[in-house]
């Protein structure tokens, strides 16, 4: 079966491999080039335990309080833009418990192989490696905030997702990380989890996908996809015309432009995140995270990556200095040894969001597109075993019942 992949990022070439694995050819297709978008700036991180629906009350709940602040960790410039209102319209509406309980209990499925289907790829000869994230630290100014996140925790864990997370306080917490200033004073240590370094690991993947015989294209810009007797033509800007069995959309959060024509009608929306790196005294042992700042820290190579925001604006609007200072006043007080003020690879780039915080996969109204996407936060933790199903499903002309919750046609 020869199949066409839209989308070089962590979700796209992960298809691609597994679609090569199961003895298809494949064809990736990116408008821009590898990673050029949200699976290159984000934090890397690889952390099931964490792995949720974006809407439920306190997230409302907070964001009502600030949204309309240019420096809170979370971003909605007043706009027009029916599209985002939609959107939002659709989280508010989804931000229940009684929704977040249904669709944490999707997501298990696929956080329980998550970290296996990492395994599978390492084995399968990709060669850039994923790290133990030991220590993880999620770190408070008060034990007060800290007993909010186990809260959360104990409630991922009563809908099926192995967690496992040890309480910290006051030099505990400093003493197991010294960059941490005595600001801190408590901490959540999450075990299990893992890393990578985004820059590295996806074009990795997409050298494997090219040495199993899958052709990668960059700069194509796929226009619209067309359906012939027997197959999918995929027309680019360009005007080429090329014939394939079946295509799966991996664009992220543009991937309604390609799939609507195909009965895809649940908006995604761009949920822009920033990150930049910066040069340490001592590098952090492991991923630190600031959860009421919203602003996470991964060791990637020399120099640590700062990442955060959710700032609901275009894709291709320009990166706003005012986040970078957002993220880098929230988290100064908390770090010694970071020299926040010598930052490289300033970087925007477009989570795709839907409104239930669900990602969008399997098969459209036509049994030969297929999409893959929406996975909001969780592209890069959750694109291998994502790759995994939706292979299955485009290849066995079945739906695994994993992927039920998820279907684009919703």
């Amino acid at each position: 079966m020869d199949v066409a992949v839209i989308g070089a990022g962590m979700v796209g070439l992960s298809t691609a491999w597994f679609l090569q694995e199961a003895g298809a050819q494949v064809t990736v297709y990116d408008r821009d080039r590898v990673a050029a978008g949200a699976s290159w700036g984000n934090a890397g991180w690889l952390t099931p335990a964490l792995t949720a629906p974006l809407p439920e009350p306190a997230v409302l709940r907070y964001g009502l309080r600030a949204v309309l602040s240019p420096r809170s960790p979370v971003y909605l410039p007043p706009s027009g833009d029916r599209t985002l209102a939609r959107f939002l319209a659709g989280f508010v509406r989804h931000s229940t418990a009684r929704a977040w309980r249904r669709g944490m209990a999707a997501l298990v499925p696929l956080n329980q192989r998550a970290l296996e289907a990492f395994d599978v790829l390492a084995a399968g000869g990709v060669m850039a490696p994923t790290h133990r994230a030991e220590p993880f630290l999620a770190c408070f100014a008060t034990a007060r905030d800290a007993q909010r996140l186990c809260a959360e925790l104990e409630q991922i864990r009563d809908a099926g997702q192995k967690t496992g997370f040890s309480p910290l306080l006051g030099w505990r917490v400093r003493a197991m990380e010294p960059v941490l200033t005595d600001r801190v004073d408590a901490a959540v240590e999450i075990h299990g989890q893992r890393y990578l370094h985004p820059p590295e690991f996806v074009p990795s993947l997409a050298f494997a996908v090219q040495a199993r015989g899958g052709v990668v294209v960059q700069g194509a810009d796929v226009a619209h996809l067309q359906h012939r007797t027997g197959g999918i033509t995929v027309v680019t800007a360009a005007g080429e015309r090329l014939q394939h069995d079946a295509v799966v959309v991996a664009t992220g959060a543009d991937l309604g432009r390609l799939a609507a024509p195909f009965g895809v009608r649940f908006p995604v929306q761009a949920g822009r995140g920033y990150s930049f790196s910066v040069p340490v005294e001592r590098m952090p042992r492991g991923p630190l995270y600031f959860p009421t700042q919203r602003v996470a820290l991964t060791p990637l190579g020399e120099r640590l990556r700062v990442a955060g925001m959710m700032e609901f604006r275009r894709p291709g609007d320009p990166l706003d200095p005012r986040r970078v200072a957002a993220i880098v006043d929230a988290v100064r007080p908390f770090l010694t040894g970071v020299d926040l003020d010598e930052r490289r690879n300033e970087w925007v780039g477009s989570r795709p969001c839907t409104p239930d915080g669900l990602p969008l996969l399997g098969a459209t109204a036509s049994p030969r597109v297929f999409v893959a996407g929406g996975h909001g936060m969780w592209g890069i933790a959750l694109g291998p075993v994502t790759g995994q199903l939706v292979s299955q499903a485009v290849l066995k002309g079945e739906t695994p019942p994993e992927l039920a919750p998820f279907d684009p046609l919703r």
